[in-house]
């Protein structure tokens, strides 16, 4: 059976290696490719797909002002990308 303090060195290894380091290359890597300003405003729109995996995977209750924010955040984001060109 594994310990509470086991369990809690293997979500500490698993969130530096996948999401600290893994993930920062690819997000390095789009950024270099595609240009700092444009992808950047890319990650406001995490909101958004953090919220539909919840609602899908995890079966979370997604409430109308959760939803009305997120709209709010991709139009916000739509208009930066419009109005910067």
């Amino acid at each position: 059976m594994i310990t509470n303090f086991t369990e809690a060195w293997i979500s500490l290894v698993y969130v530096s290696l996948f999401s600290m380091f893994i993930g920062f290359v690819f997000w390095y890597k789009g950024l270099a490719q595609g240009g700092t300003a444009t992808v950047g405003q890319l990650q406001l729109l995490q909101p958004f797909f953090g919220l539909a995996l919840a609602a899908w995977l995890l079966h979370e209750n997604v409430s109308i002002g959760m939803l009305a924010v997120t709209l709010g955040v991709i139009l916000c984001v739509a208009g930066t990308k419009k109005f910067a060109k």
